[in-house]
């Protein structure tokens, strides 16, 4: 369905792109492929247990580990849908990808990244109420507002990238353009486009200002808050244990942000700079590798619960936890 909407908007010659990708030596190209088939495997890997230990212990039946379940989940397909292409790559000399097949990359990975966005916001809003309003927060983060927020994140996500689409897949692209990335990305295939981009500029302009700069105010918004509330609390360790609830989650927000609002808040012409690759590598690799990390070594929980659904066999049947609010 997605592709047969492109090819409604696709009034271009243009059949296929060529992904130039990391230009080295085949003995260096090799290399990368390795180390990013490793990376690519373990980030799959971490996420899904992740996800497994969340579903079979009941300790961490909780909203905060809820939307940490999605967010693995929005990871594994984050990563999946630029690994394999860059992969094969590393070993084939041809490096075009379809109209089409690029379309299809940019729309899941606008989706993605857009999802990601919103979905950090409210898990620093889940955090505000928890350490803001403890004695409210079962009332106030129930099971029916928690699948609500999730589904509003992944509907979002849906909706924005559907937008930017119908704007850059009826751009004209003359000949066979050569996309200085390793994978289809908006500003790239701007920069490719041999017509006026200006309103494809502008819509993602304003889109990217609703999707990273309010769920971003959320999350200054909430952590500021939740800062001043730790900041009364008498004790240093019931200050150590409200911000310890919260480190995972702000280590992520910091690394993921930075990242990517280090590429995209950047002038469209920076594109054309391979220093931009690198920084790329950071989000679409890097982070979603640290991710499950950061939550493992921060959160007791979460490396509980890992270590009964990796030695099953030694801990027995989770089923008898108890809820903890």
């Amino acid at each position: 369905m997605i592709i047969k909407a492109l090819e409604v908007y696709n009034r271009s010659e243009t059949t296929y792109f060529v992904l130039l990708g990391f230009s080295t030596r085949p003995v260096f190209q090799l290399l990368l492929f390795s180390v990013f088939l490793a990376t690519y495997v373990l980030t799959l890997l971490e996420n899904l247990l992740i996800i497994l230990a969340i579903r079979s212990d009941r300790q961490l039946h909780k909203p905060m580990y809820f939307f940490l379940s999605h967010l693995s989940f929005l990871e594994m397909w984050y990563i999946t849908v630029i690994s394999p292409k860059m992969l094969v790559d590393f070993l084939s000399h041809d490096k075009s990808i379809s109209f089409n097949g690029c379309m299809t990359q940019l729309y899941f990975f606008v989706t993605l990244v857009c999802t990601e966005y919103i979905l950090l916001a409210i898990m620093a809003f889940d955090r505000y109420v928890a350490i803001c309003n403890p004695l409210r927060y079962p009332v106030i983060m129930t099971n029916q507002l928690c699948g609500t927020l999730a589904g509003g994140c992944w509907s979002c996500g849906l909706m924005t990238a559907m937008i930017k689409m119908v704007f850059i897949a009826r751009l004209h692209y003359c000949g066979t353009p050569h996309i200085n990335h390793y994978f289809c990305d908006i500003s790239p295939l701007l920069n490719v486009s041999c017509e006026d981009s200006s309103q494809a500029e502008l819509a993602d302009f304003f889109l990217a200002l609703m999707v990273i700069a309010v769920p971003l105010c959320v999350v200054v918004t909430s952590y500021g808050i939740i800062l001043t509330t730790i900041l009364k609390i008498p004790s240093a360790q019931g200050r150590q244990k409200a911000f310890s609830t919260c480190a995972s989650h702000l280590t992520v927000v910091i690394l993921f942000y930075s990242t990517t609002l280090f590429t995209y808040a950047r002038p469209k012409l920076m594109y054309a700079y391979n220093s931009n690759k690198v920084v790329s590598v950071l989000y679409t690799v890097i982070v979603p590798l640290l991710n499950p990390i950061i939550y493992c070594l921060r959160n007791r929980e979460v490396k509980e619960a890992l270590k009964k659904t990796i030695f099953f066999n030694r801990y027995g049947p989770q089923g008898d936890g108890n809820f903890n609010n």
